[in-house]
């Protein structure tokens, strides 16, 4: 299993992460994406963690 963290200093809360995989990303009500879930049917989490614009996704 995945260690999926985000850097809440960095994030932008693009929402481009909880487009791609929302089963594991939400976007919170400070407009900062949320880490809920571990597992992305359909996609590949690291392939999701460097699309992010600004690289706030870590997959450990």
């Amino acid at each position: 299993m995945a260690k999926i963290t985000i850097d809440v200093t960095t994030c932008t809360g693009c929402g481009l992460c909880s487009s791609l995989c929302p089963e594991v990303f939400e976007i919170d009500d400070k407009n900062i994406a949320k880490v809920k879930g571990d597992s992305c049917q359909g996609q590949d989490i690291n392939d999701v963690a460097s699309q992010c614009p600004v690289e706030a996704i870590k997959v450990e």
